[in-house]
């Protein structure tokens, strides 16, 4: 039976055939719908864990018990896991383990262009790339039987093309295994220095002995079209340069991404006059050909910063003008915004009228920094806002005029341990928690504060306000964003209080399912004087016509945030 499949429901169909049991992870696009359609399979257990290292310890834990296990993330997520994951190289695995990571270049919905290839090596982890979605099924299940055979957790890399593009996957049936029995066995799984020395040198044999695997075609072949001109590359771009220069030149597709072969280039170097490594972002592969003294154009030709294409590469090595659509009109520009009534908006109106410092974090919030809200001043990663802020407090004593924002889901990933510091180490800081019941920006996901679990079965939840309170915050408060007054006095006192405090803005996300919304607002035009006052707090429903503010009942929520802007009372 075939289907047509993403990326990401190929690699869960590959879980699924394997015979994997346990799956835990983090929502990070483009990683979110591999775990989402995990879920859909009763035979897989799935959760989503309080941030990546959880799950790649929950993974591990069920490694360490036998089972197959998987945990996926996205490529800033496995700086969150890296802990476990480098240690879990050196440990090795009973049951197969592998570690689904997901880049995203062009950052379309990251902070940065991190290249997760560099992680494999560090780790001296073999990692498997697959370029569409048969070899996304194909790879995973080849990389729990390559974790078994090699004791060592697997990572999986796909780029955001990959994942979320879709071809023809042949389907089989699900492997029926039995878990690994348990041995306890101190010396392989307890990384004391004494166990851990001898370890360490058995993962560099094990490197040897893949490498080796590398020089077959198991992973890595060549396509020999004849030609003087060779192409050197792997997933994404390899589709691309195939799809941008076809049969005229010959190709080495790798998919053994590390370690990487030596006498397999060197074989497909002496077939070729001009040899071209093509990969996204750093170069890795062309480092490695150079080191084995194979000549090769790279990165002085293709760029180093962004997302490839077909016209990218045909452009560059053919040196042609590649025709493209051009529109007569030039179109206006359409940046993200926050939905109509999202109870974010509130908080940073209050916050930008106030004019505090706003140390920000990773989320739909993170659009509060973009004009007109203007409302951020920083966003470095995932929990980062409340940490920065108790050290910008400590260097500048600006606590009085200075605020972190963090998401519900965000703060219980990595923003508690920050809270303790402000706590423990007694900084005036004043941290909103956003609390819109939800994982907003990957897709409305569960998390541990929102009382349901990855299935939608009902949880045990956090309760915010007790966990600020326990870990040793005495100022606590919940607010309401649409209360424009309340929220804005509500962050004004807990400015000038000589103490750490938390205000927990709370308000479930306006495009939730359950959410009932009040009747659209309108705009009465003989009381309109046309100020734009209401264009202010950045609501996609307002607009100006004839010198008037229209609202579109198409759009509108009835929040009513933007009636206290209106000092008309024209909105109604």
């Amino acid at each position: 039976m075939k289907q047509l499949l993403q990326g990401n429901e190929a690699v869960v169909r590959g879980l699924y055939e394997a015979g994997v049991t346990v799956v835990s992870s983090y929502p990070g696009t483009p990683s979110t719908e591999i775990t989402e359609n995990a879920a859909k399979y009763e035979e897989l257990y799935c959760e989503w864990a309080p941030n990546e290292k959880v799950a790649a310890e929950v993974a591990a834990g069920a490694s360490f018990g036998g089972a197959r296990s998987f945990c996926g993330m996205k490529h800033v997520g496995l700086n969150v896991a890296a802990d476990p994951v480098f240690t879990m190289s050196y440990i090795g695995v009973n049951g197969g383990m592998v570690i689904g990571v997901a880049d995203d270049p062009g950052m379309h919905s990251s902070q940065n262009e991190q290249d997760s290839r560099n992680y494999a090596k560090a780790a001296k982890l073999p990692m498997l790339e697959p370029a569409d979605s048969a070899e996304c099924r194909d790879f995973t299940k080849a990389a729990y039987a390559l974790s078994e055979e090699y004791d060592t957790p697997v990572i999986l890399r796909l780029t955001t093309r990959i994942a979320h593009s879709r071809s023809i996957v042949e389907l089989g049936e699900r492997e029926a295994r039995e878990n690994a029995p348990y041995v306890k066995n101190p010396a392989k799984n307890v990384m004391l220095p004494a166990f851990a020395r001898p370890k360490h040198i058995a993962v560099e044999a094990r490197t040897e002995k893949l490498t080796a695997l590398a020089e077959t075609d198991t992973f890595n072949h060549i396509e020999d079209n004849g030609s003087k001109i060779g192409v050197i590359a792997a997933g994404t771009v390899y589709q691309y340069a195939k799809e941008a220069l076809g049969d005229s030149v010959s190709y080495l597709k790798l998919g053994l991404i590390w370690p990487l072969p030596v006498k397999l280039i060197q074989k497909f170097a002496s077939l070729v006059d001009t040899l071209y490594v093509i990969e996204e972002l750093d170069s890795f592969i062309e480092t490695h050909c150079r080191s084995i003294g194979v000549s090769v154009i790279g990165k002085d030709l293709f760029p180093r910063c962004g997302e490839f294409s077909q016209k990218t590469i045909r452009s560059l090595i053919q040196k042609e003008t590649v025709p493209s659509v051009q529109l007569t009109e030039s179109l206006p520009a359409r940046p993200p915004v926050m939905c109509c009534g999202c109870p974010h908006r509130g908080v940073f109106y209050a916050l930008k009228r106030l004019k505090v410092y706003v140390s920000g974090d990773i989320g739909c919030y993170t659009l509060g920094a973009s004009a007109p809200l203007s409302a951020m001043d920083t966003c470095v990663c995932m929990g980062a806002s409340v940490s920065a802020l108790h050290g910008y407090n400590k260097a500048c004593g600006a606590g009085d005029r200075a605020v972190a924002v963090i998401g519900d889901s965000t703060f219980i990933h990595s923003g508690i341990t920050g809270l303790i510091d402000v706590a423990y180490n007694q900084s005036n800081s004043v941290v909103i928690i956003l609390d819109n019941s939800i994982t907003g920006m990957t897709g409305h996901q569960q998390n541990p504060t929102t009382g349901y679990n990855i299935k939608g079965d009902p949880a045990p939840y956090v309760n915010l306000e007790a966990l600020c309170k326990a870990v040793g915050i005495q100022r606590v408060r919940v607010c309401d964003p649409y209360d424009l007054p309340a929220m804005t006095a509500a962050i004004q006192e807990e400015l000038a209080a000589d103490a750490p405090s938390v205000i927990i803005s709370r308000r479930p996300c306006a495009l939730l399912k359950n959410v009932r919304h009040a009747p659209a607002l309108t705009v009465q035009p003989d009381a309109c004087v046309g100020c734009k006052a209401c264009l202010s707090i950045g609501c996609p429903a307002i607009s100006i016509k004839d010198g008037k503010a229209v609202i579109d009942r198409t759009q509108c929520v009835g929040c009513g945030v933007c009636t206290s802007l209106c000092r008309k009372g024209a909105i109604q």
